[in-house]
């Protein structure tokens, strides 16, 4: 039995800005956690992780930008 077609649904409207922002906020908060509580000394690659996460989130938020 050949299955009948339905045409694509239309994309859901986002607000892909916002999103990233949240996203960078968050590890923005987990660095200032991680500044006032430190890591043992062999963890501290937690710190750069999240400065690595807020650097990419201004990035996407550099590419978001520049898509529209």
């Amino acid at each position: 039995m050949k299955q009948q077609w339905h045409p694509d649904p239309e994309p859901i409207k986002t607000n892909d800005i916002t999103t990233v922002a949240a996203g960078t906020a968050v590890w923005a908060v987990a660095l200032v956690f991680l500044l006032v509580f430190r890591p043992a000394p062999e963890n501290t690659w937690w710190i750069w992780t999240c400065v690595t996460g807020i650097a990419f989130g201004f990035f996407g938020m550099w590419m978001v930008r520049r898509r529209r």
